[in-house]
């Protein structure tokens, strides 16, 4: 099997999967221009913000990407790339898209409010308030977890971190030039693009010498700050920025398997279980996470997303396009990997990790090509500082969600009901204890430990989602099959999983881990079990 035919398949699959089904998806929840977005009704300056849809494209994208789609399908592939290649093309296509698009648009529907506000309406506000803890919880994880990630890539490389600061000062500078001094969005972006490879160089040039620590405190108090200002003045411009970073990964990487014709050399299948990873289910489908389905990206689509959103159409192209761009990343990660020798990609992921086995089939694409004709090394520097790029942007985002999240947790929902909480629905209390809160974890040094718990707490976001975007589609007289079965599925699979690591962590006492995973399951359970009592079991059929 030669790894063009992959590339093919997967590119040729997504784009019609776009035009007809995104097209069923946009008629079916009667996606129409004639209905204005949140961005225009509730303007404020801040956080509520219509963005063109590039722009807008450019920040989801650079949202919901992070590293999930390269390190998940690398990490998978020990199952054998077929299982892996399959789930990452069908079900970025009828669940991850289904699962964004429709998020995008549930949640315009209801004032830009997040999937809790939803839960509230359809679920109560019992089953709101506990997906909003879960959720809040599960980003203070992200938060703590990726502050660690950043701060360690910014201490072993030097110039990534002198790049990262260059980002965020060129996004400040184009947030100001284009909603300011009103340049077109083209001149300006030529300009940002240009300054912004050129960062590359400049950060191996002045290298930012600091030790983990002083980066760790460096990054809490810029998440801080990125999550309070206004949205076009640091996260929208950036997010857009960054995502050159990544298409400019994607093409070449792309145009590099034609040039290299790689041959598929891991195994089609290897065996149903997998030392310290699991059975292949669930494991398989909570293991390739962002790459087919995330849960954290119905709080991006229902966070930041939504709020910016210009008009209803640029909802498919945003929220269904852009999971299918960042299944072709999964493609793409799964094709550089299984191009290597089965012994080689084993010893590079057991010894160096997921990223560096990327990092190095890529670079060997990106070597193919004869106009550009990088080294394997320089190929490697790039590819490893447009993952840690991305890695920064979940983290700044997973911050304003958490936010988000925070503050709705306190809103008074009765009308008429004085407001007893109002301090903590203030932006800079409800970031400073969110932060807080993050820091805490992380330098508890108890974080990573955790963190086999995620991936299962990821996917039950999604499963949580989908059944709130399912009674929110029977409210409003439409079939919800569409959304209803991805839902089934997700949950079958996050509580076979929560389910072994109850198991497999009350035989090794680690009783942590297991408290944690039985509380997830317990939630899923009632939220399920309300959401069914409140319907009806004729509605849900019907």
């Amino acid at each position: 099997m030669n790894g063009i035919v992959l590339i093919l398949f997967g590119l040729a699959a997504f784009i019609i999967a776009y035009k007809f089904y995104g097209s069923f998806l946009s008629k079916h929840l009667d996606v129409d221009n004639k209905n204005l977005t949140p961005s225009h009704t509730m303007s404020d300056g801040v956080d509520y913000c219509p963005a063109k849809s590039p722009v807008l494209l450019g920040h989801h994208f650079a949202s919901i990407a992070g590293a999930g789609p390269i390190v998940g399908p690398v990490i998978a592939a020990g199952f054998g790339w077929v299982p892996v290649y399959l789930w990452i093309v069908f079900g970025s296509i009828f669940l991850g898209g289904v699962h964004d698009y429709t998020t995008i648009i549930a949640s315009i529907r209801h004032q830009g409010k997040s999937i809790g506000f939803i839960i509230q309406q359809y679920v109560g506000l019992s089953g709101k308030k506990l997906f909003l803890l879960f959720a809040w919880a599960t980003l203070i994880l992200v938060i703590a977890v990726f502050t660690i990630i950043v701060a360690e890539t910014f201490t072993n490389i030097p110039s990534s971190g002198t790049s990262s600061a260059l980002f965020m000062l060129l996004a400040i500078l184009f947030g100001l030039t284009i909603y300011r001094l009103k340049v077109k969005l083209w001149i300006a972006t030529i300009v940002g693009v240009i300054l912004l490879f050129l960062s590359i160089p400049a950060g191996n040039l002045f290298p930012m010498q600091l030790d983990k620590t002083t980066w760790q405190l460096f990054l809490f108090a810029y998440i801080f700050i990125a999550s309070v200002t206004p949205v076009w003045i640091l996260l929208q411009p950036r997010d857009y920025l960054n995502s050159f970073f990544l298409y400019a990964l994607i093409a070449g990487g792309l145009i590099g398997v034609f040039f290299f014709s790689p041959t598929i050399n891991i195994p089609a299948y290897t065996s149903f279980s997998l030392d310290k990873v699991g059975y292949l289910f669930p494991a398989l489908f909570v293991t390739v996470a962002c790459g087919a389905i995330s849960g954290f990206h119905s709080l991006v689509g229902s966070g930041t997303t939504a709020k910016q959103l210009d008009k209803e159409t640029d909802g498919k192209i945003v929220g269904y396009g852009g999971m299918l761009i960042e299944g072709l990343v999964a493609v793409l990660s799964l094709t550089a990997v299984a191009s290597m020798m089965n012994k080689e990609f084993i010893d590079i992921l057991v010894n160096k990790g997921p990223v560096a086995a990327f990092s190095l089939g890529v670079a060997r694409f990106l070597h193919a090509i004869p106009v550009i004709n990088l080294s394997i090394e320089i190929g490697q520097t790039f590819t490893a500082l447009a993952v840690s790029a991305f890695a920064l942007t979940s983290l700044d985002t997973a911050t304003r969600l958490a936010r988000f999240m925070f503050q709705e947790y306190f809103e008074i929902e009765e009308e008429g009901k004085e407001n007893n909480n109002s301090i903590l629905k203030n932006r800079f209390v409800a970031t400073a204890i969110t932060v807080a809160f993050g820091a805490a974890f992380t330098f508890s040094g108890q974080t990573m430990s955790i963190w086999p718990v995620f991936g299962s707490a990821n996917q039950l976001l999604a499963a949580i989602a989908l059944l709130a975007l399912t009674a929110w589609v029977i409210k409003i007289k439409k079939n919800s099959l569409f959304v209803m079965i991805p839902m089934l599925f997700m949950f079958s699979v996050t509580l076979t999983a929560l389910g072994m690591l109850i198991y497999q962590n009350l035989i090794l006492s680690n009783y942590v881990l297991a408290v944690i995973s039985t509380l997830l399951f317990l939630l899923s359970i009632i939220l399920g079990i309300k959401t069914y009592i409140v319907l009806g079991r004729k509605e849900i059929i019907a």
